[in-house]
């Protein structure tokens, strides 16, 4: 009974019958005034912007659950006032500018839920797009030290001012 167990879990693990491992790995980043967490998929040969992720179009800003961003005190997001707080992050992307959502529901897997929880929006800005010379090949989310969210994948740059 015990090798016959054996095998089954074996079997298992070798077919993919056993639960799958996320494709995208998730990383946390935190920054002076908290942190974001997102899924970091990667390019793979694929067209991202305008292709993969369709301009106009709701966007997770990551993969699998929904991005989010915490906020350890009242903070100013491209202008906008945020209070303290966790929030999920959208993107809408265009080619020469991007709209970032701050939307109050958390819990959400990718942005199916979005239309029905767009009401909760507590920021939409607009940010431009710089292209970039060299390709970046996984969603990458980082903070420089003028307390800009740098958002980049595949040639594509955008950047958040923040202020608290």
């Amino acid at each position: 009974m015990k090798k016959l167990l054996l095998f089954a879990a074996l079997f298992a693990t070798v077919t993919g019958f056993a639960q799958p491992g996320k494709k995208s790995p998730h990383d946390t980043v935190s920054y002076a005034n908290g942190k974001v967490t997102y899924g970091r998929p990667f390019k793979n040969n694929r067209d991202i912007f305008g292709g993969l992720e369709k301009y106009g179009k709701v966007w997770r800003l990551g993969a699998n659950e929904a991005t989010t961003i915490s906020f350890n005190s009242d903070t100013k997001f491209a202008g906008a006032g945020v209070p303290a707080g966790t929030y999920t992050m959208f993107a809408i992307p265009n080619e020469t500018e991007w709209t970032i959502i701050l939307n109050s529901q958390l819990g959400q897997w990718g942005a199916f839920g979005y239309e029905r929880n767009k009401e909760k929006n507590v920021a939409e800005v607009t940010v431009p797009v710089t292209k970039l010379n060299n390709v970046v090949e996984q969603l990458t989310i980082r903070f420089d030290d003028q307390n800009n969210m740098i958002i980049e994948w595949d040639m594509t740059q955008v950047k958040v001012p923040l202020s608290f």
